[in-house]
């Protein structure tokens, strides 16, 4: 029973995470804008031409996910869109099939039995999504680096590029270059928000469905599984997006050698983006979060409840 909770988790997760990549890797982008790149002679982040090398620094303009997506495609052709999706595919299977598979031992294991259905209460709910989360971080994280590091790589000029090939190359490159730690660089932030996600998106979804179950509002079917995942979306992208800025800037920062490097931990980094952008810049990227984070969701609950249909007699 235990294995096959994390079975149904690993393949929900995969096809929800390729499926919506592009609209997570468009928040990857917003969330790094207004961020100072280093070194001083770096072009603007999405500037058009190679000329504005050694231009002043201009204050960047801040654009909407629509904006940020054109310009995406325009400089970097749709390919682009799909930029470490295989670090995506890593991730998927390292941390969501570790804390799906584990929230469902955890509920399985805690739920009442005397109670209608084996129902587990909310709070119990909670703690098996904060702990399931919080492992499921530090198994995926080095594959949740490489995601960042080749979403944002784009946006760098082509001298500073890392280009790596694929998730693997840039598991090893990191390793090689920067030390086996820099596999689990913002760790902490990744296990933060992890939990924060695992806790609100799983346990959200849970009570959204028996409540709406409970009250007759729908049957248990598609309507119900569509609007339960939507609403534990909105829950999850409120939550977990002040976490996802810093983590996203902690993970993509470039240490040179011998240079103090732009942030000296997680805490530094949202002071600093607090001081220079104000307190809003923690909720850099919204809009494609819950736009990514709803149909994610959905698209993961969906599916995981079409999964456990096929695999019920298993």
């Amino acid at each position: 029973m235990g294995v096959k909770g994390f079975v149904e988790g690993g393949i929900a997760s995969v096809i929800a995470g390729c499926s919506t990549h592009p609209l997570d890797l468009i928040k990857v982008r917003m969330q790094l804008q207004g961020e100072t790149q280093q070194p001083s002679n770096l072009r603007p982040a999405l500037a058009f031409h190679p000329s504005s090398v050694h231009a002043p620094p201009q204050p960047a303009a801040k654009e909407g996910p629509i904006a940020v997506g054109v310009k995406l495609v325009q400089q970097e052709g749709v390919a682009a869109l799909f930029s470490g999706v295989s670090a995506t595919v890593l991730r998927q299977l390292l941390y969501s099939t570790t804390r799906m598979g584990l929230y469902e031992v955890l509920k399985k294991k805690w739920s009442d039995p005397n109670s209608a259905g084996g129902t587990l209460s909310l709070s119990r709910k909670i703690t098996a999504g904060l702990i399931s989360g919080g492992i499921g971080a530090v198994v995926g994280n080095p594959a949740d680096v490489a995601m960042v590091r080749m979403q944002a790589d784009g946006r760098l000029p082509p001298i500073q590029q890392r280009n790596y090939k694929s998730v693997l190359d840039a598991i090893a490159r990191m390793t090689k270059d920067e030390g086996i730690t820099s596999l689990w660089r913002g760790s902490s932030l990744t296990v933060n928000r992890a939990m924060l996600v695992t806790a609100s998106q799983l346990a959200s979804y849970d009570q959204f469905k028996e409540m709406i179950l409970e009250k007759g509002v729908m049957r248990d079917g598609l309507g119900t599984h569509v609007t339960s995942s939507f609403a534990a979306g909105f829950v999850a992208a409120v939550t977990s997006n002040p976490v996802d800025v810093i983590k996203t800037r902690v993970m993509n920062m470039k240490v040179e050698p011998g240079a103090a490097p732009p942030y000296s931990g997680a805490l530094d980094c949202a002071l600093k983006t607090v001081r220079k952008e104000g307190p809003m810049a923690l909720y850099k990227g919204f809009i494609p979060t819950i736009s990514r984070q709803g149909p994610f969701t959905v698209v993961l609950f969906v599916t995981l409840e079409q999964v456990r249909k096929l695999l019920k007699d298993f």
